[in-house]
């Protein structure tokens, strides 16, 4: 059976600064998936990470399918009144357009899809990050799927021993979309030498080679290329399907215990680690740190399990402890250097109108 998973995720507004949706605006959400998703959608798990709002949809329209992104658009819009209502902080936020216009990338809001032939069993996590931007997921992904000190699958499982097809897009480029594809084994150093550069080239899409199926949808939605200035942090959110020809559920979530640095935390203007974090975790430290949650599922001619929580172990406190001691680490150093993102993410903040008025005062000596 040919089934379509879509996640779309925006953030609309939230309490007390970047924390949480408020419990109205989660309600009007779903209430409006619900009413106006019959007969387009199967399924639907509704959820918040952070400040950011959630839809998992599953169908038969495939990607990119005019209505189910006028569904998700429509229900933010929804989700934007009862925040403006109750006058929470950043109100529709996300929504950088004005009207819909036929596909919601573009417009704002963070779409990760994938059109699959389902399987008897159909495993997948659905992860959903807030406070970084899509690059936060380069680590992880390429160690889950291309190294066998993280996925031992590669070397024991004959399928998934002819590698796999990454599909990497070059964010900095917005006339189009500027894609390549690179094969591992092969290409893993070329692969390792785009994916170090987080601000700029980021996983869309990983395909198995033995089958051809995909495994792996990341949204690359970059908000200050459609904005033109800095309104937040791009929030990436992903789909990883697990089992069978494709890595173990233990092994797509063993790289994330690194807890490693990424571009994001307050005002998406610093360095900081990666926190596994349980679902619904709110926003605290310093407007972070960056987290992602995970849930899992299986899917069956479309219908959702209810998700099991992949970070909600005591291993993942430990690790969540570990985290939380970089995180103070790095914010010691305050604007610093590494602390604080490079000029290049850092055009559209106020710095950049500050370095430019101190230029002027410059004299050359002698």
């Amino acid at each position: 059976m040919k089934m379509t998973l879509s996640v779309l995720k925006a953030d609309v507004g939230s309490i007390g600064g970047h924390i949480k949706p408020s419990q109205a605006l989660f309600q009007e959400i779903a209430r409006f998936v619900k009413d106006n998703g019959k007969n387009l959608i199967i399924d639907a798990y509704i959820s918040s990470t952070g400040d950011d709002m959630a839809m998992l949809l599953t169908h038969q329209r495939g990607v990119n399918d005019e209505k189910i992104h006028k569904l998700g658009w429509e229900a933010f819009l929804a989700g934007t009144a009862v925040a403006k209502k109750q006058g929470l902080y950043g109100a529709g936020q996300d929504l950088l357009k004005d009207s819909f216009s036929g596909n919601i990338k573009g417009l704002g809001p963070a779409v990760a899809e994938m059109e699959i032939e389902e399987r008897p069993n159909e495993p997948f996590v659905f992860f959903a990050a807030d406070k970084t931007d899509p690059g936060a997921y380069n680590l992880p992904f390429y160690l889950a799927f291309a190294d066998p000190m993280y996925c031992s699958g590669l070397i024991l499982s004959p399928k998934m021993g002819k590698g796999f097809t990454f599909r990497i897009i070059d964010v900095a480029y917005i006339e189009k979309d500027r894609i390549i594809d690179l094969n591992t084994p092969e290409d893993l150093y070329d692969i390792a030498a785009l994916l170090r550069d987080n601000e700029r080239y980021v996983i869309e899409a990983i395909f198995s080679r033995s089958t051809g199926g995909q495994a792996a949808s990341v949204s690359t939605t970059r908000l200050h290329n459609i904005a033109g200035k800095y309104t937040g942090k791009d929030d990436p959110v992903a789909l990883i399907r697990v089992q069978g020809e494709f890595p173990a559920t233990g092994e797509v979530l063993a790289p994330f215990e690194i807890g490693h640095l990424v571009a994001g935390f307050m005002r998406g203007s610093h360095t900081g680690p990666l926190m596994p974090c349980r679902l619904n975790t709110t926003i605290s430290y310093f407007d972070g740190p960056p987290v992602v949650t995970g849930a899992a599922f299986c899917v069956h001619e479309g219908k959702l399990t209810e998700p099991a929580d992949v970070f909600d172990h005591p291993f993942w406190d430990h690790v969540r402890g570990q985290v939380s001691e970089k995180a103070q680490a790095i914010r010691r150093q305050g604007f610093s250097g590494a602390a604080m993102l490079p000029y290049s993410e850092l055009e559209y903040g106020g710095v950049v109108d500050k370095l430019g008025a101190l230029d002027k005062r410059f004299k050359l000596r002698g």
